[in-house]
């Protein structure tokens, strides 16, 4: 018969070894990982059915607001390994976001964040709406880049412009480019789709040992005016420039060679058997979106092997980017909408009003998410609008009928965007808004709300009757 073992008091003679212990403790740790990124996600999910439910918004931030809280490493664990493209930059980042997701939709599944909530919370809220796509398509504020590319490791970069946007909040320009420049320090094996014709964004990338040059315009030249590594004037010549100060190590900092060039006749490319151009014919409108789109293209052909084809075709199809694109009518008025943030984008937008309009409603407000600085009035050159009429709308209308009275601009000041609307001539209008003016005069156009004369007038009236259509009416998004 044989004796049964008995378990001993004795201290066993096979002792785990350290690399055991060290290998159970990571199971342990990932499995609390995983645990608390389920929780996160579900809270997440349940907050994002509530906001919507209860109108108190599409929930594109709430969600990834509280799984952020609840787990610190949920955008690590969302993003799981898969490709992702992060695009950044002062304008375009929406609009070149939204081209690049459809270029890569011709080959792969996409999550995005369309919406363009590009902080931590609205990332995340993309990743937890995107979990089984194959790659991600990400724009990114600028300051967030670097923590973003730390926890997602993306494979490309896509850096458009940089210009001054909202100095009580970011502080210098220059900050921004010694930021993006450590970012790419840090991921030095990241592809890099860089604009050579502005000055700043070559210098991010200048050490970049993958980078593709893209020359895809510079029509603001306000802050490159001096070379941010030397301090020393930049000298221009035709398309090329140059530092007038040497590097430290005696070299000369100057526009890089493009791979990639866009013009009025189409896309060229360095690395293409033949000279010729080949032709771009985008829905959205603007010399300022040509150059995004060629970026956009870039980075589908670079980065993610897209057809070269392929990619242009489904960037033509774009035609809408978050209600940017969309004319609105208001009894008899047909408004066309256009969003300017900073002096860079309020100095295209101008450029892209139709001085044949019967109005122009120009809407400044100074709330956080503008920047309350807006000392950038005084940059934008509203001296073009001398033949026109203008009304100076807005919470900060007042500061913008002042620049206007410098600029010699007939104008009258009527706070209400909407009561400034109706004041117009019957016919078609251009409202020029900066960010939350725009939100909110979008927002009311497409409730019908009335203005406050209206409002005052007859308050049992119902609201005019507004109605919306996708337009091919360009932004003011450089």
């Amino acid at each position: 018969m044989t004796k049964p073992s008995v378990s001993s008091s004795e201290p066993s003679s096979s002792k785990p070894s350290p690399a055991d212990s060290s290998s159970a403790k990571s199971s342990a740790l990932s499995l609390l990982s995983r645990a608390r990124t389920q929780v996160a996600t579900s809270v997440a999910r349940l907050a994002t059915v509530a906001s919507r439910a209860t109108g108190r918004g599409a929930g594109g931030m709430i969600g990834g607001l509280l799984a952020d809280k609840i787990d610190p490493h949920v955008m690590h664990n969302l993003a799981d390994g898969r490709p992702a493209v992060l695009v950044t930059g002062t304008n375009g980042k929406s609009t070149t976001t939204r081209m690049l997701a459809n270029a890569l939709r011709s080959e792969y599944s996409v999550a995005t964040n369309e919406g363009g909530d590009n902080m931590d919370a609205g990332i995340i809220s993309a990743l937890l709406a995107g979990r089984s796509a194959e790659v991600l398509a990400l724009e990114v504020d600028e300051l967030h880049v670097p923590q973003v590319a730390n926890k997602i490791n993306p494979q490309a970069l896509v850096l458009l412009n940089l210009s001054r946007d909202q100095l009580d909040r970011v502080g210098e320009i220059n900050k921004i480019e010694r930021t993006l420049r450590g970012a790419i320090e840090a991921h030095p094996e990241m592809m890099v789709i860089a604009n050579c014709d502005d000055v700043l964004i070559s210098s991010v990338a200048y050490d970049a040992p993958n980078v593709v040059w893209v020359a895809a315009g510079g029509g603001w030249l306000g802050e490159s005016t001096t070379c941010p590594r030397t301090g020393g004037a930049i000298v221009r010549d035709g398309e090329h420039w140059y530092a007038a100060k040497k590097l430290a190590n005696g070299s000369t900092f100057e526009r890089p060679t493009p791979d990639w060039t866009i013009t009025g006749e189409g896309i060229t490319r360095s690395s293409s058997l033949d000279d010729a151009a080949h032709p771009l014919n985008l829905a959205l409108p603007g010399r300022a979106n040509r150059g995004n789109a060629t970026q956009a293209i870039a980075a589908a052909v670079e980065a993610f092997g897209v057809g070269f084809e392929q990619a242009v075709s489904a960037t033509e199809q774009v035609d809408d980017v978050a209600g940017r694109y969309s004319t609105i009518t208001r009894g008899e008025h047909e408004i066309r909408l256009l969003l300017a943030k900073n002096p860079a984008g309020w100095q295209e937008a101008l450029s892209m009003v139709d001085r044949s309009a019967e109005g122009l409603v120009i809407a400044v407000n100074g709330q956080v998410a503008d920047g309350e600085d807006l000392s950038w009035l005084w940059d934008v050159t509203f001296e073009d609008f001398a033949e026109q009429s203008v009304k100076a709308a807005g919470e900060r209308g007042t500061d913008l009928a002042v620049r206007l009275v410098y600029a010699d601009i007939r104008h009258e000041l009527i706070a209400d965007p909407l009561k400034a609307i109706d004041a117009c001539p019957a016919g078609r209008i251009e409202v020029l808004a900066n960010y939350t003016a725009f939100r909110d005069l979008k927002k009311a156009l497409e409730r019908g709300e009335p203005s406050q004369l209206q409002r005052s007038t007859s308050p049992n009236s119902t609201s005019s009757n507004s109605t919306t259509k996708n337009s091919t009416a360009d932004s003011a998004e450089a």
